[in-house]
C-alpha cells in the first residue's frame, strides 16, 4: 500500500500525488515561485481539466491547448505559458526515456540513491537542488530509499530536518519548513548586503 502524501491540505490532491508519480513529479517542478502546497495542487488542476493526469494525454496535447488548460483560472502556477511547456517537456522525456513510467527513476534497475539523484537532475526543469528534495521525499514519505539515499539527497535528507517539501506531513510541518526557508532567505540577503 501507498503511504499517502500530505503535501496540499487537500486530499483528493494528496490522494493523487500518492498514486501518481508522474503527478509528484510534475508538483515539484512546478515548485518554485509560488507557494509549495499551491505548486503541489497543480497535478490534481490539471486531472479534473483533463479527466486524469496521464503522461501520453499530456506530453502529445496541443500546446496552445494545453497551455489554455495550465491557465485556466484557477492557474497551475503564476507562470502558466512557461510551466505549461515544462509539463510537456517532462512528460516527453518521461514517454522517451521510460516509457511513461515515471516511478522506474527510482525503481527500474536497482539504482543506488546517487543513480536515482542523476536521474532526477536528467529530468527537464530539475537542476540539482529540485532532484536533492525529491529524492528526499521519496526516501523520507515514500519508503524509497536506495542505499546512499540520504547521503545523495543531502541536508534534504537530514533526520527530523525541516527545510523542504520533503518535510511536510501536516499544516505544522508546513509552518516550520516555512518559517525555515524564510530565515534561510533573510540570511542569504543579509550576506548580500
Amino acid at each position: 500500500m501507498t503511504p499517502t502524501l500530505h503535501l496540499t491540505g487537500d486530499t483528493d490532491a494528496d490522494t493523487l500525488l500518492s498514486e501518481n508519480p508522474a503527478a509528484l513529479l510534475t508538483g515539484m517542478l512546478l515548485d518554485q515561485q509560488i507557494a509549495m502546497e499551491v505548486a503541489f495542487a497543480g497535478p490534481k488542476k490539471i486531472a479534473d481539466r483533463m479527466g486524469s493526469f496521464d503522461v501520453r494525454a499530456i506530453a502529445e496535447a496541443d500546446e496552445e491547448e494545453f497551455a489554455a488548460v495550465c491557465a485556466s483560472q484557477p492557474a497551475v502556477h503564476r507562470f502558466p505559458g512557461a510551466m505549461a511547456r515544462r509539463i510537456q517537456a517532462l512528460c516527453r522525456y518521461l514517454l522517451e526515456k521510460y516509457e511513461g513510467r515515471a516511478a522506474d527513476l527510482w525503481a527500474g534497475g536497482e539504482p543506488d540513491g546517487l543513480e536515482v539523484l542523476r536521474r532526477l537532475k536528467a529530468l527537464p526543469g530539475y537542476g540539482d537542488q529540485k532532484a536533492r528534495i525529491f529524492l528526499a521525499l521519496l526516501g523520507k514519505q515514500l519508503g524509497v530509499r536506495p542505499e546512499g539515499w540520504r547521503e545523495a539527497a543531502g541536508a534534504y535528507g537530514e533526520e527530523g530536518s525541516r527545510r523542504s517539501i520533503a518535510d511536510v506531513v501536516d499544516e505544522q510541518t508546513l509552518q516550520e519548513v516555512r518559517s525555515f526557508k524564510k530565515a534561510a532567505k533573510a540570511a542569504s540577503a543579509g550576506k548580500k548586503g
